[in-house]
């Protein structure tokens, strides 16, 4: 199995997962003399298989990703980074849309507000870090479908 089928594994079974411990709660309580829809015990066997599972799965991912070098540097440490560069992103972009809304004035004697930030070099800074932002991520997927698992 490639790594990046172990991380499709792992999205599916915390699907799952939330999928089941909706199930269990709305089969938790019933009418006095009625039956639950689904057994609840039953329902509790199936989410402790898949919680033992995952456990596997995630501490084989972390142990992969830490063990796999990528031009001198962990698949853990590239995870990280990406992480980093999609906040700095998100950052950058937000403070460009602030700063980029024109103010609405309805009269002369109203306080004007003008950008505290050039926000063509910000836009510029915001470019590149995408930029590295898309190859990271690319680096990424591509090491997790020619690493075994």
């Amino acid at each position: 199995m490639k790594l990046a089928e172990a991380l499709q594994e792992r999205a599916d079974l915390n699907k799952k997962i939330a999928e089941l411990k909706g199930r269990i709660v709305n089969n938790a309580l019933v009418q006095e003399g009625e039956k639950p829809a689904e057994e609840p015990e039953e329902l509790i066997a199936e989410l402790n298989g898949a919680l033992s599972r995952l456990n596997e799965l995630i501490a084989g991912i972390n142990l992969r990703n830490a063990a796999t070098v990528v031009n001198g540097r962990t698949l853990t440490e590239l995870i990280a980074e990406r992480d980093v560069l999609t906040m700095k992103v998100q950052a950058y972009r937000a403070a460009i849309d602030a700063a980029s809304r024109s103010a609405q004035r309805a009269t002369r004697s109203e306080i004007k507000v003008v950008s505290a930030v050039n926000v063509k070099e910000l836009q510029k800074e915001a470019d590149l870090i995408s930029k590295k932002l898309r190859e990271t991520d690319s680096k990424i997927q591509e090491t997790n479908w020619l690493t075994e698992f």
